[in-house]
Order: C-alpha cells, then sequence, then structure tokens
C-alpha cells in the first residue's frame, strides 16, 4: 500500500480544509470517506423525485465568504459559483409585519425604525471589524491581535439573547434578533447565545448570505478538484472502524466527533482522555423535510419569496420558550423553523417552473417523533396554501439523520451545544483541542472551535496545529 504524510478521516468543510492546509505545504495527504460521494454536510440529491435537486443538510452558507480560510482559495476557478437573494433573512409575523435582514445594514436599520439606531451599535462593528474579529475568534483560545475590539464584542457577544432582546422596543426587531439567535440551537437564555446571533447578521450585511450555484454539492466539488489539483487523493467508500486497515501513515486527523473516534479500534487513546470525550455534551436535534413544489410558497407578505432563509417562529418571546422546551425534551405545536427557496434564485435545480423547499426545526436530542405536520403548518401559518404547492416530500428524524452522517448524534448538526462551557473547550478543556493524548492523532470536526458551520476553521486549526508538531512548518491566514 502507498505511504502518505497524513490521513484525513472525513470529507466535511473541515476535512477538506485539514486536507488542504497540509497539501499546500508539500504533505502527501489521503482524504478517505465513508460514503460514496464526498461532501459531509454539503451533499445534494434527489430527494423526492427526479429533476428537484435538495441539499441534504447544509443549504444557505453565510460563513462562506466570511470564513478567513475560504477566503484564500480559488474555489471559482474550480466550479464553484454564488447567487444572492435580494434579502437575506425574512420573519413574518402574526400581526402582519415582516422583518427583513437587508444586504445593506442601514436598510435594516431604517426598516426597523425607532429600533435602527440599536441595531447599527449592535451590529456596525461587526461589519467594519470582522476581518480581524474573524481570526480572533475563528479559531482556539490565543492571545487576540485586536483585544480592545474584542473586549467590546465579548461583553455583547458573551450575553444571553434574552438580554440582549430587551435593548429593542419593538416586536419587529425583537423577533429579527431572536431569529438569528435561535440559529444556535440551544435555549436563548443561555450565555452566549447572543454571539451567533451578532455574527450571522454582521456577515450578512458584509457578504450576504450565498446561495450556492447547483447544490451545496457544488462547495464540496469545487474543495475536491482543488485538492487533486494540488496532487491530494481522494478514497470513498472507506468507513473507517480500525487504524490497522490504514495506510502507512505519520499523522493522521479526524473530522470525526467524540462518539464516533471513540468507536474507532487502535487509536491508542490514554483512558483520561477517553473519559474527557465521554462527557462532551450533544446538543438539540432537528427533523428536517425537502419537498418538490408546484409554485412558489404563497407567503402572505410576497417579499418573503425573495428572501434567502424565512424564519418562522413568530415572536421573540415564542421563539424563546418554544426553543426552551425542546432543549428540555418537550415536543411543541410551534416550534421555530427555518425555511429556504434556493430555486427562487438557482433555477438549475427544479424542472422550469416548479420549486423546491427546504426546512428544519429543533427538537430534543434523539426525537424520532414524526415533525412533518407541525412544521408544515408553520408555512402555512404565514402562507396559506402552501400544502397545496406540495407534489412531494422526503423527511428525515434525528435518527436517520444520523444513519446518513454519523457526526450528527441524535441529529445535533452543530457537532456538540455550543453553550458557554463548550464554546471553546471543545471537546476538551485544552488550549490546543485540536491534539488528542496520541502525539500523531488530531481532531478537526464542528466538535473544536469555532464549531459547527460550514466555513473549515477547524480544520485549518487542526492542520496549522499538525504541521508545527511534525514538519517544523508554521501556516498563518
Amino acid at each position: 500500500m502507498k505511504q502518505y504524510d497524513a490521513i484525513v478521516v472525513g470529507s466535511g468543510p473541515n476535512g477538506f480544509a485539514a486536507a488542504i492546509t497540509l497539501q499546500q505545504q508539500g504533505i502527501s495527504t489521503l482524504l478517505i470517506e465513508g460514503a460514496d460521494s464526498v461532501g459531509g454536510g454539503m451533499r445534494t440529491k434527489e430527494l423526492t423525485i427526479p429533476g428537484f435537486k435538495h441539499d441534504v443538510c447544509s443549504a444557505i452558507h453565510p460563513m462562506a465568504l466570511a470564513s478567513p480560510f475560504f477566503a484564500t482559495l480559488p474555489l471559482e476557478q474550480f466550479g464553484l459559483q454564488f447567487t444572492y437573494a435580494p434579502y437575506q433573512a425574512a420573519h413574518p409575523l402574526d400581526n402582519g409585519e415582516t422583518a427583513f435582514l437587508h444586504k445593506d445594514i442601514y436598510e435594516t436599520a431604517a426598516d426597523l425604525g425607532r429600533d435602527g439606531t440599536t441595531y447599527l451599535k449592535l451590529i456596525q462593528p461587526i461589519v467594519n471589524r470582522w476581518k480581524t474579529l474573524a481570526l480572533d475568534t475563528m479559531g482556539p483560545l490565543r492571545f487576540p491581535k485586536d483585544p480592545v475590539f474584542l473586549a467590546k464584542f465579548g461583553l455583547n457577544a458573551l450575553q444571553p439573547a434574552t438580554w440582549i432582546a430587551k435593548r429593542f422596543k419593538t416586536e419587529k426587531a425583537k423577533a429579527l434578533w431572536g431569529g438569528m439567535a435561535a440559529h444556535g440551537i440551544q435555549p436563548l437564555s443561555n450565555l452566549t447565545t447572543s454571539a451567533i446571533g451578532i455574527v450571522l447578521s454582521g456577515v450578512g450585511h458584509k457578504y450576504g448570505w450565498p446561495i450556492p450555484v447547483g447544490g451545496s454539492q457544488s462547495i464540496a466539488n469545487a474543495l475536491a478538484t482543488y485538492f487533486r489539483s494540488l496532487g491530494g487523493e481522494i478514497q470513498t467508500d472507506f468507513w473507517l472502524t480500525d487504524t490497522a486497515d490504514l495506510p502507512d501513515h505519520k499523522i493522521l486527523i479526524l473530522d470525526l466527533t467524540p462518539q464516533q473516534i471513540l468507536k474507532i479500534k487502535g487509536l491508542d487513546l490514554q483512558e483520561s482522555y477517553k473519559k474527557q470525550l465521554k462527557r462532551y455534551r450533544q446538543g438539540m436535534g432537528v427533523f428536517k423535510i425537502d419537498w418538490a413544489l408546484s409554485e412558489l410558497v404563497p407567503f402572505k407578505d410576497k417579499r418573503c419569496q425573495q428572501a434567502a432563509t424565512v424564519h418562522l417562529g413568530n415572536t421573540f418571546e415564542e421563539i424563546a420558550r418554544n426553543e426552551k422546551l425542546s432543549h428540555e425534551g418537550k415536543l411543541v405545536d410551534k416550534p421555530f423553523v427555518l425555511f429556504t427557496q434556493q430555486t427562487a434564485f438557482d433555477k438549475t435545480r427544479a424542472p422550469e417552473g416548479k420549486h423546491t423547499g427546504w426546512a428544519y426545526c429543533h427538537v430534543p436530542n434523539g426525537s424520532t417523533v414524526d415533525r412533518t405536520d407541525v412544521i408544515e403548518n408553520q408555512l402555512e401559518r404565514f402562507a396559506p396554501g402552501f400544502k397545496d404547492t406540495i407534489i412531494a416530500r422526503s423527511t428525515i428524524n434525528t435518527r436517520q439523520l444520523e444513519e446518513y452522517n454519523p457526526n450528527y448524534i441524535g441529529g445535533d448538526i452543530n457537532g456538540g451545544v455550543m453553550d458557554i462551557l463548550q464554546l471553546y473547550t471543545r471537546p476538551t478543556w485544552s488550549f490546543t483541542p485540536y491534539r488528542t493524548s496520541n502525539k500523531k492523532v488530531y481532531i478537526s470536526s464542528s466538535a473544536t472551535p469555532p464549531g459547527g458551520g460550514v466555513h473549515g476553521m477547524c480544520g485549518f486549526h487542526a492542520a496549522k496545529t499538525a504541521l508545527q508538531d511534525h514538519f517544523n512548518i508554521n501556516v498563518n491566514l
């Protein structure tokens, strides 16, 4: 068997980031993937009927252009194209109002009326200083490049989203804020839940929320083509259960979460380290639906048809209450639903005149209860007649999601809850969490900082650490 300097297990965004970072430095790298195609959470398949292309997991990519790592890659030269919606996000309310995340921060502020100044004060610094902030926050705990600005950001980001919501006076502004913060998949009363809301809003204004033409698979395909152009090799249909099955190698990087790592034989991890992995905590799961639709969703506010993502949860109070109940293991009748409509902006994904819909809601980790009705009721609530547009649907519960991608334990797409205790100390309490107790084995998954999302930063930092440890090579962004 051929020998390699490094083997990377898992072809999600972090697996590719690790493999590319290594191969760029001349480190011969093999990327292995258990499924029959690369991509991890970046796959697109005909889940309903032929001709309708659905994103299996990730769909809209706020962090793709905001990622310091992806920003260094020439992916457009390898086939990747993005398109954009007129509105990055929409949030309709029962009272007839709709809040919008415009690309232009001042349009958003104007739309929020008397809360516009509060919004600008909260989000404008992120737009102005994102590149520095990204380097200081999207990685392990280190002395920051701009400690003063990071401290100012932290004063807001570390707060529960419920605290920030009190700064706004209108239901419209509070709702927009709640929808952004709820992407964190945890109770909005938790510390640090403001961080995700601030970041998603800020990068939306700076870069937009891009939609990959052809589906999220296009990102994976571009990464694969670029990696191979560097001399890297890829092997699919290789489920790793024992390191004895691998070719000879110097280092091993795992784009896997703790429970998957614990199942692999031959890693030679210390018992004390394995105990730490066993204590790692998962977050809520998701129940997801994909639809083939006869037409665009008939939202009451037609402007919602021009939004990349539509947040369906009504008021901040309703979202916060239902997220808390879901976290506590309860099923709710009106869950917070994230809905996307890619074919409104990318005509390559459905037959002419037809459309796709993509949505999920948060559920208790491991729940297998069918949430089809409650999700579709939420669509119908803000888009009467939606159910009449359904041609076909495909559903996936938490167990099926984990079977599809074993990293999604109990349907947890974030790779572990990102609360105050696991925001940076994931998966262990270490200043360099990419290292394991075996000096030749590293972790690059979303179970390491900065956590979930299609940004590749976990993989970059894992590879950076391995390059320093074994090859005396220092790489920076």
